[in-house]
């Protein structure tokens, strides 16, 4: 069975407060919020350190039944260690992430823009060392592991620890369609000097064209049975909750189904 999963990356935004968190909410009810739109959203403050149980939990508790957390790894992994000589402290944040129980969805390694296909056998090392049982997903932002050379060792890698090569929209990276495991995993980027104010109350960047080619290909993905987890940046248009409106208009037929 295909399913369509499609949320924001974070929700503590002061911003969205007015244009999509009614006048008024204060952050603490921010996720609540949140979950009577969308049904999964990417945190991105696992990247600065493990949360804490309590936090995890809360998460958990604060949310429907229905919903799911994807977060990226710690940065001590992908950034600071490169996934050298880190596999407690990859450990240790999976096993802190499955406190999520049934709402675990992706686990994501975001690597630096200057981690090369030199890493591969770095990767391979550390892919064999990974806890068993969540859905991993990869992505790279160099573009030496699109080389001919590389790419087919890449995927036959990812493929045989089905783990995903996140699709990325994005001016630094040429955009995929590549499928690796039984997922897909879709992050929407954008660039910070577009939006350098950081006002993401609102739409200021047409991406219709994009979102079009993007439905197309996610209808493809669904119709193969695969699962979709696909997330926005505010810097993609300026105002994520409206872009995954946007996309989910063009994957609705009847647009009535769309959270408003």
């Amino acid at each position: 069975m295909s399913a369509l999963h499609l949320g924001t990356q974070g929700f503590t935004y002061p911003s969205w407060v007015g244009p999509f968190y009614p006048t008024g909410t204060p952050a603490t009810a921010f996720l609540e919020h949140y979950a009577r739109h969308f049904d999964t959203v990417e945190l991105d403050t696992t990247f600065y350190a493990t949360p804490r149980l309590s936090t995890i939990l809360g998460w958990r508790q604060r949310t429907p039944a229905d919903f799911c957390f994807a977060a990226k790894f710690p940065q001590v992994v992908t950034h600071e260690k490169g996934l050298v000589g880190c596999a407690d402290d990859a450990a240790a944040f999976v096993g802190a992430a499955q406190n999520l129980e049934q709402k675990l969805g992706p686990l994501l390694l975001q690597m630096p823009p200057g981690w090369s296909a030199a890493g591969l056998a770095d990767l391979a090392a550390f892919l064999a060392q990974l806890p068993a049982g969540p859905r991993y997903v990869l992505e790279v932002r160099h573009k030496s592991w699109l080389a001919k050379d590389t790419l087919p060792r890449l995927l036959e890698l990812l493929a045989g620890h089905q783990v995903a090569l996140c699709l990325v929209q994005h001016a630094w990276m040429p955009r995929l369609d590549i499928v690796t495991a039984p997922f897909v995993y879709i992050r929407w980027l954008g660039r910070r000097e577009e939006i350098p104010d950081d006002d993401f109350s609102h739409v200021r960047i047409n991406r219709d064209a994009q979102l079009d080619a993007w439905a197309a290909q996610i209808k493809g993905y669904l119709r193969a049975g695969l699962t979709v987890y696909g997330y926005f940046n505010n810097h993609y248009q300026g105002h994520s909750p409206a872009s995954v409106r946007a996309l989910q208009l063009r994957l609705t037929p009847d647009s009535s189904a769309v959270p408003q």
